[in-house]
């Protein structure tokens, strides 16, 4: 039985970015604090604690007075650095240029608008870390909408600006623009910014075309990972004997009768050396 990783698996470079970062500030102060999971995987984020790593929420800043706090790839609304500095906390920014350069966007975009009555529409998931500093671009007056239903009771007859979470699946905030499109009255101005990640977008058609090349097929990532479920359900499409792991604990040896081919790969959160380690799991069974 062949088993084979897939080499376009695994972090994207905004998270490579991060990763390194926390690794090279343990390295010199062996203590480092993270607002949030520095990324949506359960084992990564085990691996960092153990070098010195620990994860908190904004309200801790103030009792982190002199610390080393990193934002990660996900990025952060203006409050939070507003609140670092007022308690002297040592910041270092993370955020991937992707989410920093869609944050600065959305930020110019409203700040052109607002007088006009006009509205910011952000299409992402609602409470995610992106989407949190994002909004937080626009002093919390942007609208997130998940899906068209939620288009409805935005004021149309105003300047709007739409912009996409930079994960999200371009076919689908596609669709929303033209919904949105529909709806609105002949002389509306909407303008739709591309703001989607090209690297994760690709990553669909790239795996699509990994599932179909293997027997059994995979696929490691975090459970509070929305890419990983995302790109898990693009494997299921293509290949029905996909799996889902968190972990090499979670494989199945029934999983594997008559395979020839076995095919392990993973999320833009997912470590390489834990989908490797995936694989050697397989091999022994």
């Amino acid at each position: 039985m062949i088993v084979e990783v897939d080499a376009r698996s695994g972090f994207c470079f905004g998270v490579v970015k991060a990763i390194e970062t926390a690794e090279r500030l343990l390295a010199d102060a062996h203590e480092l604090y993270c607002i949030g999971d520095i990324v949506h995987n359960g084992q990564e984020v085990d691996r960092l604690r153990q070098l010195g790593m620990s994860v908190v929420d904004t309200d801790s800043l103030p009792q982190l007075a002199g610390k080393h706090v990193l934002i990660r790839a996900h990025g952060e609304p203006p409050s939070t650095y507003a609140l670092a500095q007022t308690h002297g906390v040592m910041l270092t920014d993370a955020t991937c240029p992707v989410v920093l350069r869609l944050q600065q966007r959305v930020k110019h975009a409203w700040e052109h608008i607002r007088n006009q009555g006009g509205t910011v529409i952000i299409y992402g998931k609602k409470g995610h870390a992106e989407v949190i500093g994002i909004v937080g671009q626009t002093q919390g007056e942007a609208v997130v909408v998940e899906q068209p239903a939620d288009l409805h009771g935005i004021a149309l007859n105003a300047p709007l600006e739409l912009f996409s979470q930079t994960t999200m699946e371009p076919q689908q905030y596609q669709q929303l623009a033209n919904v949105l499109r529909t709806m609105l009255p002949p002389d509306a101005q909407l303008t739709v910014h591309d703001t989607i990640c090209r690297q994760v977008a690709n990553r669909r058609s790239e795996l699509a075309q990994f599932a179909a090349m293997h027997d059994v097929l995979i696929f490691v990532g975090g459970r509070k990972s929305s890419n990983a479920k995302t790109l898990f359900t693009t494997c299921q499409q293509t290949n029905s004997r996909s799996h889902f792991v968190a972990s090499p604990s979670d494989l199945q040896p029934n999983w594997f009768a008559n395979a020839q081919r076995v095919g392990v790969c993973g999320a833009t959160s997912t470590p390489q050396w834990l989908m490797e380690a995936v694989a050697k799991r397989v091999h022994e069974l």
